[in-house]
């Protein structure tokens, strides 16, 4: 068991929270149980992953998408009031780290996925926002055949991707901004990568790949954004000798 500021502060720290603007809060968004004994991750912190963690008695609910955003309103609706009841009621504590967590080096969702695929995140610039950039540009010195690479995003993140498979036969470089950063293929294309993979399309996005000779590859918001967080939890279970479960709750987009 450990306490839950303890946690809290070590992911704080890790993910240097307080250097990113955000659409949102990152850290603490609920406090319960102040000891953990299992903790709970998600994509995002909506009523199925609280009520999936209130049945697996977890303690802490860390997640990608935390409950409260900048764009809600500041009086609660009654989907959001729910949510908050099935937390409090079992003494959750809800965590959400967004942007730190896919821009870290080292755990984050964009560094994570780029190594999966067999590429090293190094110089370069991709995915703007708030301020900062949480993409990767990576690279593989040896190459990667374009449809092996499309295999193993398949393989990799469990979902079959949305391709325009318009650039070279072998792969070389590639960036990576997971979830809706389907406009940077623009940045993409100007840095002179092989492919761009991000989570949504966009409508503009398959003229772009003609006109650029670029691969395109969409592999889900939700997909591309499960790993960051289940390796969050895996560090903290191993630092903390805690308990860690991923809750799966699969969305199309």
């Amino acid at each position: 068991m450990a306490s839950l500021e303890e946690v809290i502060a070590w992911c704080d720290d890790l993910l240097e929270i307080d250097s990113f603007g955000d659409y949102g809060p990152n850290g603490l968004q609920i406090p319960g149980n102040p000891e953990v004994e299992l903790v709970t991750t998600a994509v995002s912190a909506h009523l199925a992953s609280i009520e999936a963690s209130n049945e697996l008695g977890s303690d802490l609910l860390i997640t990608h998408h935390g409950v409260f955003w900048d764009f809600h309103p500041r009086s609660l609706s009654r989907p959001m009031a729910t949510r908050l009841k099935a937390a409090l009621d079992h003494d959750l504590s809800v965590a959400g780290y967004h942007l730190p967590l896919d821009g870290h080096p080292e755990i984050g969702n964009n560094a994570l996925i780029a190594r999966l695929l067999g590429f090293e995140p190094g110089p370069g610039l991709i995915g703007e926002a708030k301020g900062r950039h949480i993409g990767v540009v990576a690279r593989s010195e040896a190459g990667i055949e374009a449809v092996e690479l499309v295999s193993r995003v398949e393989r990799e993140l469990g979902r079959e991707p949305l391709v325009f498979a318009e650039g070279p036969a072998k792969i070389h470089s590639i960036g990576v901004v997971t979830g809706a950063g389907a406009s940077d293929i623009h940045t993409a294309i100007e840095l002179g990568l092989d492919a761009f993979l991000t989570g949504e399309p966009s409508e503009h996005v398959m003229a772009d790949t003609q006109e650029g000779r670029i691969h395109f590859i969409a592999a889900g918001h939700y997909a591309t954004e499960t790993v960051g967080v289940k390796r969050l939890g895996d560090d903290l279970a191993a630092r903390f000798g805690i308990r860690h479960e991923f809750i799966d709750v699969p969305n199309p987009i």
